[in-house]
């Protein structure tokens, strides 16, 4: 939950199943932050660890306990030992779902399978839960054991809701990209084990009807187009126009010289802007761990780099309903995160894409806003600035756009989770339910 997208997409997801059933619902919800959750606050039934742990995860929650950095020799020993205990995860997992199976109390995790027993449907929730790689992002084996581990353990949550008989729905979510046979097999298992599964964008619909899923898809958007602010952000200066930029960077895949390489190209750029359009810029960093190089620690960076750094200021706040306030105040937007960006776009606000994934092209290809974007591989000083004229200068034809599309695609979503649910019985009985009671 320290990712602000993350925490969008789980309390967007609650809330339209809560809107779609019209009443009282039961939701318990498993997840490698359970903690996190429960500080979110969002009227949960029950919130447990998942059948199997993402051992990065753990070696994180390790590090911040103890106050070591994702460089040190102890978090690696503790990664590695993590993922020697998710394959006796998996195994002990088997077992205790026979045991539920035929009607005896499971020995391991029973929070996660006697939830699972006695629901209605289980979902797979809002996000990128079947991949194994960034599109645009390079690899080394760090990166191929992260993705590896995360599809695993999401999949086997699946296969496991099925084996135990319970109609699965993923909703929307992106998908890919494979890069080798096990992460096909794995995510071919998972999504043919879905009853229904929800697309978030044309890309990655292309990548499932790739795989040759067998289960029916449907192709519709982010559910956090849905996320409203709750939250009334001020600025004390309404002078200049402001920029917003969410920046970050996958400090595992570069190195200490591209990522500054990277830094350098935002500040020129940044600093050009403020020079020819008089722009007050806004860092609002999206994901915030505490590590080096997360999204608090390039924004400082980017800031001390910049010529005229008395004219940015970096806004950090911990929930997402304050983030969503203070990009809607934003006159302009620059994004090399997904869900800053939705979370602009829905407020009609202009922004510019530095993609490092097809979740991000995906997503503005779907809007025809493909001459926003820039591939994180081909990003320049140069470049980004000519991109922010681009954005800057066509703003109230991309805002009027935004005004126009973004009811259709607030009414495509609501009705695709609706349709989605009533295929298993869920909104009808859920709506007597609540009316008896």
């Amino acid at each position: 939950m320290a990712n602000k997208g993350t925490q969008a997409l789980l309390k967007s997801d609650i809330s339209l199943i809560k809107d779609i059933v019209e009443g009282k619902v039961s939701i318990s919800v498993s997840t490698t932050d359970v903690e996190g959750v429960m500080r979110l606050n969002p009227s949960l039934d029950a919130v447990f660890p998942p059948m199997v742990d993402i051992p990065y995860e753990r070696a994180d929650s390790f590090a911040r306990k103890l106050g070591f950095s994702r460089g040190s020799w102890r978090y690696k020993a503790f990664a590695f030992s993590s993922l020697i205990f998710m394959f006796i995860q998996m195994l002990l997992s088997v077992f205790s779902a026979m045991f539920v199976k035929i009607g005896l109390r499971p020995f391991y995790r029973a929070d996660f399978l006697g939830h699972v027993k006695n629901c209605g449907v289980v979902i797979s929730y809002s996000d990128e839960n079947f991949k194994e790689t960034a599109s645009m992002l390079p690899l080394n084996i760090y990166w191929m054991a992260t993705w590896w581990t995360m599809l695993i353990s999401r999949s086997w949550d699946v296969l496991i809701a099925k084996f135990l008989d319970k109609p699965v729905v993923m909703f929307p979510n992106s998908v890919g990209p494979f890069r080798t046979f096990l992460g096909r097999f794995m995510s071919r298992l998972a999504l043919n084990s879905c009853d229904l599964i929800l697309v978030r964008e044309p890309v990655s619909y292309r990548i499932v009807e790739s795989l040759h899923v067998k289960t029916p898809k449907i192709l519709t958007f982010d559910t956090t187009w849905l996320f409203k602010s709750t939250s009334n952000s001020i600025f004390k200066d309404d002078s200049r126009p402001r920029l917003g930029v969410s920046p970050g960077i996958y400090s595992h895949v570069f190195s200490e010289r591209e990522i500054w390489e990277h830094v350098t190209s935002y500040a020129k750029a940044l600093d050009e802007a403020v020079e020819n359009f008089g722009f007050s810029v806004v860092f609002l960093p999206h994901y915030i761990s505490g590590f080096q190089y997360d999204d608090l620690a390039i924004s400082k960076m980017m800031v001390e780099k910049m010529k005229n750094k008395n004219q940015a200021v970096i806004i950090r706040v911990e929930r997402v309903e304050e983030f969503k306030s203070f990009l809607d105040k934003m006159d302009m937007v620059i994004s090399s995160k997904m869900h800053p960006a939705v979370l602009a776009l829905s407020g009609h606000v202009p922004t510019l894409c530095i993609a490092y994934d097809h979740k991000q092209t995906g997503l503005f290809e779907g809007l025809d806003m493909n001459d926003c974007v820039i591939l994180l591989n081909e990003l320049s000083g140069r470049r980004l600035f000519s991109k922010i004229c681009y954005v800057w200068n066509n703003r109230e034809r991309i805002k009027a756009m935004l005004e126009e599309r973004i009811p259709s695609i607030r009414k495509n979503i609501r009705e695709t989770i609706g349709y989605a649910l009533s295929q298993f019985g869920q909104v009808d009985a859920l709506k007597r339910a609540s009316k008896k009671q």
